[in-house]
């Protein structure tokens, strides 16, 4: 059952998208990459942690054809702001080299981490990469990376819930929160 507010730390949060609606953003942009990568020769889905796990989980089953996975732990937010520092945290161990790769982050706005994370897997020599998100923040994007899919757009909104958090809480809600104060 949907909560319409919830408490982490000292904030509260209201209901921004219910899970319903972000079921049917990921369906969609799973629909594009099929048509995109289904002649591929078996691409890999590289997912941002901690972020991520659980978009790319409901993403990865409507995945339809062969497919890889791997994971990446990257660090740039402390509290509900950017430090404009990226940290790798956790890194690739296999080979990329010749292969199409699809980056699926959780949510992207600044660029900062999706920047770092491009020209680090760049030096890997892939045959092709892409950046899948859960979240897009047009406003705030200041980079020249192409985000090819985008399930959904929101403003500059701090929000919670779907993977993402406040302070390491949030993250098991099925629907997504927005800051009230």
């Amino acid at each position: 059952m949907m909560k319409d507010t919830v408490h982490l730390h000292d904030k509260t949060f209201r209901v921004m998208i219910p899970a319903a609606e972000i079921d049917r953003a990921v369906t969609a942009v799973a629909e594009r990459i099929n048509t995109d990568y289904r002649a591929k020769s078996v691409p890999l889905f590289i997912g941002v942690l901690n972020g991520s796990f659980m978009f790319l989980s409901d993403l990865m089953k409507k995945i339809d054809f062969d497919c890889e996975l791997s994971f990446v732990k990257l660090s740039s937010y402390s509290g509900t702001a950017t430090t404009g520092q990226v940290r790798s945290l956790i890194g690739l161990n296999n080979s990329i080299e010749g292969r199409d790769v699809i980056i699926v982050e959780d949510i992207v706005d600044t660029g900062e981490s999706i920047e770092h994370m491009v020209r680090d897997l760049e030096s890997r020599k892939p045959a092709s990469i892409s950046v899948c998100t859960l979240f897009f923040k047009p406003a705030s994007y200041s980079k020249q990376i192409p985000i090819q899919y985008r399930a959904l757009e929101i403003g500059n909104e701090f929000i919670v819930g779907y993977g993402l958090d406040y302070n390491q809480l949030g993250r098991n809600l099925k629907d997504v929160y927005v800051v009230t104060e």
